[in-house]
């Protein structure tokens, strides 16, 4: 006789398979590890409306999970029910379904997870005398009276020991418990005013008491996430966005702190990540991953979580305009600087131009910053006390009478209450021709210019690339310089791109090439150099692609040349003027590279480094 394992699919009869094979296969879609398990558990708490959750695992989760909460509970005749396939209390219809909004609904959970595994369940509601307890072990349903407080518990015992050939997949103790740790953290984060304990053999590993959700959020995140981090909130007619995201200067090698939620729940994305990385395109550049926790509330009939069998993808309908969504709300977060942006005064391309316009920004300062007067008046007002030359060239050192005459100004810099300083005070020396000092209400700024001003002038220059107004800047005499047959080529072949951009150049010779233009921005750039590493960009990324594509790679390399080099010896009225432009420009915390363009150092941050009062 034949047996039935030995025949072909195509020998075979069409039959039912057996109740234990299908809870097997449909164990395979969700739990695919113990962190499978401990999400499925947590999720079923958390909708029953609970607000203690303690996890106790043994084995990295492979021997034991106990997750006991203080929610609900199941009454005694709905035990056998929530061991049943597809049987749940969160959804009753069709409706109900294109609109979930619990975690857990589709009823699968604790049947599959029964069919890998033992499963016990003790349970009591407020109106119950006692607790009852089944055991789903052998088919058995056999509920029996238990000990226990008001809520659920749930131990699973020997994953996979029914399907052994799985539980040979399954990876070292140490690894499954940091996924069970991982996977309890994006659950706890998105329900701060939960509380959460996880234990591994007896040990505390996570104690989460309930608070707000940014405590929440800062707990669970690295350590400098809580020093470098901007809040989002953003809100329109079905859609809201909430959270928080890292500055470029605290982003990771990895994308292990990043945290995105749709109603609540943690999902993977591929539009929503999408978003929040274009967001970054201006200030976080290569493989850098930025940090961050973001919640999308958006009306449920708008998004199916019904995708996936762990609910880990989403499906948005719209999903262009959510994307556009959530891009200009980052955006708009990262564009903070050390205040909210204003509109400049005047249009001003380089520092000369700055520190000529003495009046700027007066009236937008006052207006937006409360400050009494403007740089200028306060500098008018100082200058019988300034010293001479505060500004001193790379590699010398400075000379006794201007630290007097420092003292003297640092003196003279305390007559303005604190609320007449503005966000990063008032300069008061520029060190080794890279940095500028300056004196703010906290304590000590330190600017690096060249940083600072190379963000201003890349704002200065999407903002006008994006009007289609790139000023241009004649040259009296066209600059002519040698260049090899490539730059030439180059220079004919994107012409079109160059003119967008600003700059006019043309063949002088097989050899040379004669820049006739540039951007009025960069007026006091190095023509050649300008001129040679643009053409670099436009033969590396494509000339029909460099203005979409690559257009902040190349707006980079423009803002680079435009900005004040380093060695560069600034007046006072200069380097006040690049402060206060700081102030008004968008991002001005970073460069474009994402580097920190300035840092703060309080006066307890100095008393800490002098060993004050010790």
């Amino acid at each position: 006789m034949t047996s039935p394992a030995t025949l072909t699919p195509a020998q075979r009869s069409i039959a039912l398979l057996p109740d234990i094979l299908v809870s097997q296969i449909a164990a395979g879609e969700v739990v695919e590890r113990p962190a499978s398990v401990v999400k499925e558990l947590v999720e079923n708490a958390l909708d029953a409306g609970a607000r203690r959750i303690e996890v106790r695992l043994d084995g990295g989760g492979i021997k034991r999970i106990v997750v006991s909460d203080d929610g609900g509970g199941i009454t005694r005749d709905e035990l056998p029910l929530a061991l049943a396939r597809h049987a749940t209390s969160k959804i009753g219809s069709l409706a109900e379904l294109e609109a979930v909004a619990s975690l857990g609904f589709r009823g699968e959970a604790l049947a599959s997870i029964a069919s890998v595994a033992a499963v016990t369940i003790t349970s009591r509601t407020a109106l119950a005398d006692s607790a009852f307890e089944i055991q789903a072990e052998g088919g058995s349903r056999s509920i029996t009276a238990a000990a226990g407080s008001v809520g659920t518990r749930v131990e699973v015992a020997d994953l996979f020991f029914k399907t052994p050939a799985r539980r040979k997949f399954l990876r070292a103790e140490a690894t499954e418990l940091g996924h069970c740790v991982t996977q309890i953290e994006r659950i706890a984060a998105a329900h701060p005013q939960v509380a959460f304990s996880v234990s591994h053999a007896g040990r505390i590993l996570l104690q989460l008491p309930s608070t707000s959700p940014r405590e929440r959020a800062l707990k669970l995140l690295p350590e400098e996430f809580a020093a470098a981090h901007r809040t989002v909130e953003a809100e329109a007619p079905g859609i809201a966005v909430r959270g928080w995201v890292g500055l470029p200067t605290a982003a990771r090698a990895r994308a292990d702190a990043q945290y995105f939620y749709v109603n609540g729940r943690y999902v993977r994305d591929k539009v929503l990540t999408h978003a929040v990385r274009a967001a970054y395109a201006d200030v976080l550049h290569g493989s850098s991953q930025p940090m961050y926790c973001l919640f999308l509330d958006i009306d449920p009939a708008r998004v199916d979580v019904n995708v996936h069998p762990t609910k880990i993808e989403v499906r948005l309908r719209d999903s262009s305009a959510v994307h556009q969504f959530v891009l200009h709300a980052v955006q708009a977060a990262l564009a903070e600087t050390v205040r909210r942006p204003a509109p400049a005064a005047a249009s001003l391309h380089t520092l000369a131009d700055l520190a000529a316009a003495r009046a700027y920004p007066a009236a937008p300062v006052q207006a937006t910053l409360g400050i009494a007067q403007s740089t200028a008046a306060y500098l008018d007002m100082l200058r019988p006390s300034l010293p001479a030359a505060t500004a001193v060239p790379a590699g010398e050192a400075m000379p006794l009478s201007t630290l007097s005459n420092l003292s003297t100004f640092a003196a003279a810099a305390t007559v303005p209450t604190d609320d007449d300083t503005p966000p990063l005070g008032f300069a008061i020396a520029q060190l080794a021709g890279i940095y500028v000092l300056a004196r703010n209400r906290s304590g000590l700024v330190i600017v690096d210019m060249h940083a600072a001003h190379e963000r201003i002038v890349y704002e200065k220059l999407k903002r006008q690339l994006d009007a289609h107004a790139m000023p241009q800047q004649r040259l009296l005499i066209p600059q002519v310089f040698a260049a090899d047959a490539l730059d030439v080529a180059s220079s004919e072949e994107h012409a079109a791109t160059l003119a967008v951009i600003g700059l006019d150049l043309v063949p002088a010779a097989p050899t040379q090439l004669a820049l006739r233009a540039v951007p009025a921005l960069l007026a006091d750039a190095d023509g050649a150099a300008l001129a040679r590493a643009v053409l670099r960009d436009l033969r590396d990324f494509g000339g029909s692609r460099v203005l979409t594509e690559h257009r902040n790679e190349l707006l980079g390399t423009l803002a680079c040349h435009g900005a004040v080099r380093a060695n560069r010896r600034l007046t006072l009225d200069e380097m006040n003027a690049l402060l206060r432009e700081m102030e008004a420009t968008e991002r001005a915390d970073q460069c474009n590279h994402g580097r920190p363009t300035w840092v703060q150092l309080s006066i307890g941050d100095l008393d800490r480094l002098f060993m004050r009062g010790r």
